[in-house]
């Protein structure tokens, strides 16, 4: 010690908030991994010392798979108050139960005893017109209808957007884009808070109900997350480190969409192919666990009443038909190109909300949509009935009890066999169902580009599938008919079973099983998960590969035209810090022309070893915006001795201040072991060792830039820094890199807004 000049090693102890991380940073995957190694070895070392620290160690390992049961229970929980809830609100609309009204249209039929002629009326249930006039008949009643369902809409949309906008703002929206960027390490605070949670629960269901073209299962993933982020602050091991978190995040992700679709092995195959930026095997086998905890909660809370996880559940086993690939394929190419067309239609939208007064008034916004959406669904049985009723019905296979017109086929009885229905000629109902499908289906593909986006829930699952279900069922009877009318055509006898007197085209699948997958591929680019999905969703383990013949022509024609899905389209538009792991990076630059500082730049700031004061690192900090700084031995070497953080020197300036004695604004800071020789009347130095960052990745001035875009995304890094002959250059972070990669593709490199 020299002289009187008395020092501590200060920061012993971890300080609270050094490590951690301020909003709309990116974390440091590399430090949170190996912090969180240095945890486990302590204490796997100290569980051989006593059987508390042996229950402590068993506990820290076993605490992941009880987070996970936590989080399917209130997951699969959360899904079924939402089921239950839109569906009543849903039926709401149009009129209420007499027997409670807490009862929604099919749960208050059930104990009504109609005869087999009067199936679709049931004494128990009032239309508004019959409650408030008495009768149900005629124009008044049904302009009395109209009114309350365009009333019942509008009320419920300005409920949720006054909820969303008043408490918490980022429960609007599907979530998925801002959950895959949280999941590759940017930190949005608040956006899977408990207010979120709370308020995006409440406002989906009434989003849903008001009838919008939007669906729950977008924010149903984002739903889940926030429970994830929630549940984790009851364990140390994932509240104070983020790159665990995450891992939790991507198993919660995989319970969102198994409690949405009813597919726990798709949720999985989802989390990995579309939102998780790190998979380990660890975090599949927790996925799986979690995904099954929450289908396993949600079946036990049997929402739609049938013992299935999904309204729209479909057993279809008859075989295909080799030539019944060329129409899956077809629909494969349509929905290939309404997923463009969507894409470039809602960005363009989306940007001009975002450029202009249109922005300002979400609340008008979202009460013009919804009454432009309730006008025009009322008068159409199938835009008036909500979206998930809608697919069930598209996914009816006709019986002969059944009474929808899509059913409505000229019976000839003699020839049937039993319930099965084999040719039939299409009835007059049939033909009134085509053109109001195709009407629906025009309404549904325009009215969901403006809908997707605004300041509601929305998700984008069921419309896609809406459209797709309704192009697959007309397409369906338009096949089934001509085969009807035209059996001896050469294309169609192959479909005749020997020995039998019909035409059977196995068009079930068509109408059925496939054509919504594709449209949701098309708009989302998912292949994998999606196909797994739709035959968890539908039982047509038979489809599987004209579902997957489908489901790459949709991908492949919509990746043609345009290379971005939904997601990754929503977060460029929203400057998100994205590095997109699928996209090659194929340019011939390196790294010396991306670092900063520019030639015509200032000199790059950094911080020497062991001759700062106090007072000039606190300069450094005051006038620059850096989230860290290079340490070397002296400005004139410009060799590199580490990294530290700013967030970390502030907090350890000031806590230094407080409870260190003579620390002062003439105070050396050193990061040395070791402190520097000065003279005995200088005051107590500063050790700040312990925040430096020792191991920072560095690479050579003329590294290839495709190497250094591939450290960043595989290591998940925040800043590299470049170094020529040993000595320091320059620093290239993160932002710099996805600035490059804009600038290349011609695109404005300032839209990457955040740090």
């Amino acid at each position: 010690m020299n002289g009187t000049s008395t020092m501590m090693d200060f920061l012993e102890e971890p300080l609270p908030g050094v490590g951690t991380y301020e909003d709309f940073n990116t974390i440091d995957w590399v430090r949170e991994k190996s912090r969180d190694r240095d945890r486990h070895r302590e204490i796997t070392s100290r569980s051989k010392e006593s059987t508390w620290a042996l229950i402590h160690s068993v506990s820290d390992a076993f605490s992941g798979w009880l987070l996970m049961l936590l989080i399917g229970l209130l997951a699969g929980s959360l899904a079924g108050l939402i089921d239950i809830s839109a569906h009543w609100m849903t039926d709401l609309k149009e009129g209420v139960c007499l027997a409670g009204f807490w009862f929604n249209h099919e749960h208050c039929c059930w104990k009504s005893h109609t005869t087999f002629t009067d199936r679709d009326q049931c004494l128990e249930w009032r239309s508004w017109s019959q409650l408030i006039l008495g009768h149900g008949e005629g124009a008044f009643a049904y302009i009395l209808n109209y009114f309350m369902y365009v009333i019942w809409a509008l009320l419920f949309s300005l409920l949720a957007v006054l909820l969303v906008k008043g408490f918490a703002p980022y429960a609007c929206g599907s979530g998925i884009p801002e959950i895959k960027t949280i999941l590759s390490g940017f930190i949005i605070r608040g956006y899977l808070g408990k207010w979120t949670l709370i308020i995006k629960t409440i406002t989906l269901v009434l989003a849903v109900s008001s009838g919008l073209s939007l669906g729950k299962e977008g924010p149903l993933v984002h739903v889940a997350c926030c429970c994830g982020n929630i549940l984790c602050h009851l364990f140390t091991k994932y509240r104070k480190n983020e790159a665990k978190r995450r891992e939790v995040l991507s198993a919660a992700a995989a319970a969102g969409v198994s409690v949405a679709f009813g597919a726990p092995i798709g949720g999985v195959l989802f989390s990995l192919e579309e939102v998780s930026y790190y998979f380990p095997l660890k975090t599949l086998w927790r996925s799986f666990f979690a995904a099954l905890v929450a289908a396993f909660t949600l079946r036990s809370i049997n929402p739609f009443g049938n013992s299935r996880l999904v309204l729209f559940y479909v057993e279809f086993h008859m075989p295909w038909h080799l030539l019944e690939l060329v129409p899956f394929i077809l629909l494969g190419i349509f929905g290939g190109l309404w997923g463009a067309f969507f894409i470039r239609s809602n960005i363009a939208w989306c940007r001009r909300r975002k450029t202009t007064k249109l922005g300002r008034y979400p609340v008008l916004e979202v009460l013009v949509v919804t009454a432009i959406t309730a006008l025009l669904a009322f008068p159409n049985e199938y835009t008036r009935m909500s979206t998930s009723e809608l697919i069930s019905e598209l996914f009816n296979d006709c019986g002969i009890l059944d009474s929808s017109k899509l059913c409505e086929y000229v019976n000839d009885f003699n020839s049937t066999k039993g319930d099965d229905l084999p040719d039939r000629a299409a009835g007059p109902g049939v033909y009134t169902a085509m053109w109001q499908l195709a009407l629906a289906l025009i309404m549904k593909v325009f009215i969901t580009i403006f809908t997707f986006g605004m300041k509601v829930p929305s998700g984008l699952f069921i419309p896609s599938m809406a459209v797709g279900a309704i192009a697959g069922r007309l397409l369906g009877v338009a096949v089934e008919q001509l085969a009807f009318y035209h059996h001896d055509w050469a294309i169609f006898s192959g479909w005749c079973s020997p020995g039998a007197d019909s035409i059977t085209p196995a068009l079930g699948g068509v109408v059925q099983g496939c054509p919504h997958a594709l449209l949701a591929g098309g708009v989302t680019r998912m292949t994998v998960s999606l196909v797994v999905i739709m035959f968890e969703l539908t039982g047509g383990l038979e489809y599987i590969v004209p579902l997957m013949a489908a489901a790459m022509t949709s991908k492949w024609v919509a990746d043609a035209i345009g290379r971005e899905g939904i997601y990754d389209a929503h977060i460029r538009l929203n400057g998100y810090p994205f590095l997109e792991a699928k996209e090659e990076f194929s340019h011939k630059t390196l790294a010396m022309d991306v670092m900063r500082p520019r030639r015509s730049d200032p000199p790059l700031t950094i911080i020497t070893q062991d001759s700062m004061t106090v007072e000039d690192v606190e300069t450094i900090i005051n006038e620059t915006t850096y989230s860290g700084y290079p340490v070397v031995v002296s400005r004139e070497s410009q060799r590199l001795v580490g990294f530290v953080l700013r967030r970390d020197l502030i907090i350890s300036i000031e806590n230094a201040r407080k409870k260190q004695d003579g620390i002062v604004s003439t105070s050396v800071i050193y990061f040395t072991d070791h402190s520097p020789p000065l003279p005995p009347s200088s005051p107590s130095m500063l050790k700040l060792r312990s925040i430096l960052d020792l191991s920072p990745f560095t690479v050579t001035d003329q590294t290839p830039m495709e190497i250094v875009v591939d450290i960043f995304r595989k290591l998940g890094l925040r800043q590299c820094l470049v170094t020529h002959n040993g000595k320091l250059l320059g620093i290239i972070t993160k932002k710099d890199v996805l600035k490059h990669i804009a600038q290349l593709a011609n695109q404005d490199p300032d839209s990457i807004l955040f740090n």
